[in-house]
């Protein structure tokens, strides 16, 4: 047992683990158990060492329990999602879940430009991380990050490497299409149009499909002019509701769109048209985005990718890799839906 003494910028020693097992009256491989989060502890044990080392100031030698583990207790995160909008959640999430194990993070935003992924990449390699976490604001697939070091356990999270050895955390778009329509269908909608995004997207394929089976299992026809492929915005969800609704064809009664901003501009122009929603016309946006559900009138229901629990997922994963645990493979995690007035009826 190393006695990982404390020493403060000056390189004054501090209380050391012996004086927190003292004080704490337990041994100092429980204390040290209790401090680094692993072994078979209660939990009231654990919480009464973290308190004690906590009011005499006690602070581990990170070196030290480097050294000792061969182990440098950080991770790393590369990310391509510099507004955060889908990045963020996923971070948090694994903040949690390492900050309980006394685990740091390194977080590098890579913008899409591969040169300064790659310098981030030897960063974060330089500093001995532990594992390394990808993310990104679309969850197509992407070459493999590397060349990583033979044994560095990564995960891919919102993104897929075209890797076969890979791990990949993504959201279950399709599934997450078929529980909107079939709320839709539900609520008493006969014609349910679908105004998404630009049809290179994984996702936009993946929900498009999602749409055509739950409108095959709620007995209904796909009208093949009730299908709009455009950009993410609010304008093309304008425009998208001029096309449905001046044409010749009878105009939907439901409305999935592809994210909430196509959904927030479909209500902006149904509500010039004094058409009522969801009275007439019941719509659904797809990400749950707070920022557009909520300023859209009336508030929209969306489908929530649970971005929080894709990182708690991606958390435990690697701590299992990092622990010597092999997992690949694509793992699509459930959406759910969150009902608001756009479709209560």
């Amino acid at each position: 047992m190393t006695d990982e003494r404390a020493t403060d910028r000056n390189g004054r020693h501090g209380p050391t683990i012996r004086d927190v097992a003292r004080i704490a009256g337990v041994s100092i491989g429980t204390a040290s158990k209790a401090l680094n989060a692993n072994g078979r502890l209660k939990q009231e044990t654990r919480d009464k060492v973290r308190e004690v080392a906590r009011e005499i100031g006690y602070r581990p030698n990170d070196m030290a329990q480097s050294l000792h583990r061969s182990r440098s207790m950080t991770v790393g995160i590369i990310s391509t999602d510099s507004f955060g909008r889908f990045t963020l959640p996923i971070f948090q999430a694994l903040e949690e879940q390492f900050a309980d194990r006394g685990i740091a993070i390194f977080m590098c935003n890579a913008t899409d430009d591969p040169e300064r992924e790659s310098q981030h990449l030897d960063q974060l390699l330089g500093k001995r991380i532990d594992g390394l976490v990808v993310t990104a604001r679309r969850a197509d697939k992407r070459p493999p990050v590397g060349p990583l070091p033979p044994g560095l356990p990564a995960i891919y999270v919102f993104t897929q490497a075209d890797d076969d050895s890979a791990l990949s955390l993504i959201p279950d778009d399709e599934g997450g299409a078929r529980i909107a329509v079939r709320h839709l269908a539900e609520i008493g909608c006969q014609r349910i149009a679908h105004v998404t995004g630009p049809l290179r997207f994984e996702a936009v394929q993946l929900r498009h499909r999602g749409y055509l089976s739950a409108i095959a299992e709620a007995g209904l026809v796909a009208n093949p002019s009730h299908y709009l492929a455009g950009a993410w915005s609010e304008a093309w969800g304008r425009d998208a509701v001029a096309r449905l609704f001046d044409g010749q064809n009878e105009p939907p009664d439901g409305l999935f769109c592809g994210n909430d901003q196509i959904a927030r501009g479909v209500v902006e122009a149904l509500r010039e048209r004094d058409i009522d929603v969801p009275g007439r016309v019941a719509v659904v946006g797809f990400d749950n985005w707070n920022v557009m559900t909520d300023a859209a009138r009336p508030p929209l229901t969306s489908v929530d990718m649970n971005l929080s629990a894709l990182g708690h997922e991606a958390g435990r994963l690697l701590i299992d890799m990092i622990g010597g645990k092999e997992i690949r493979g694509i793992r699509r995690l459930p959406c759910t839906l969150v009902v608001r007035e756009s479709t209560r009826r």
